[in-house]
């Protein structure tokens, strides 16, 4: 069966919302939009991009903040996204930490990604994951996408050339 979709998948911490002061992000008034990633995101949706975010959060495993702090942090930015008439697609994150425990989610490794893949019907030669980590662009090519490594809290509009047709 042929996949139909093209999507990018975006880390979250540093490539969606500033991580300078905060290596865990939960708190709300921590989290801010990076420059740039609003119209980013706008811009690939016109190309036709599902948009997907896969992140890693495994200071919940480490007892530093809950589910429940992550999943607020992630409707905040929902309702900017809606704002800005954004669909993000869904929202992955692996909640373990590798110093705690060994899981299959968690980025570098590319299970999250194969599920929105599957989820979504997207063909990975049509999409991209974007990431400021090496674990990110392992992830991304494990799962057979292309990758962009940028670096922390970079504006991404300098590289919409990439997504258009």
């Amino acid at each position: 069966m042929k996949r139909v979709n093209k999507a990018i998948f975006l880390d979250r911490d540093g490539v969606i919302n500033q991580n300078d002061d905060h290596y865990y992000v939960y708190r709300p008034e921590d989290f801010t939009i990076n420059r740039g990633i609003m119209e980013f995101m706008e811009e690939v949706l016109k190309e036709g991009y599902l948009l997907i975010i896969i992140t890693n959060q495994g200071g919940i495993s480490k007892g530093l903040y809950s589910r429940s702090d992550t999943d607020r942090i992630h409707e905040i930015f929902l309702e900017q996204c809606s704002r800005h008439n954004i669909s993000i697609s869904e929202i992955y994150y692996c909640p373990h930490s590798s110093s705690i425990e060994n899981c299959l989610c968690r980025k570098p490794l590319p299970l999250m990604i194969e599920k929105a893949m599957a989820r979504f019907d997207i063909d990975p030669d049509k999409s991209w994951f974007i990431g400021d980590a090496e674990r990110d662009t392992e992830a991304g090519e494990a799962a057979g996408l292309h990758t962009l490594r940028v670096e922390s809290n970079e504006n991404l509009l300098p590289y919409l050339h990439k997504f258009r047709k």
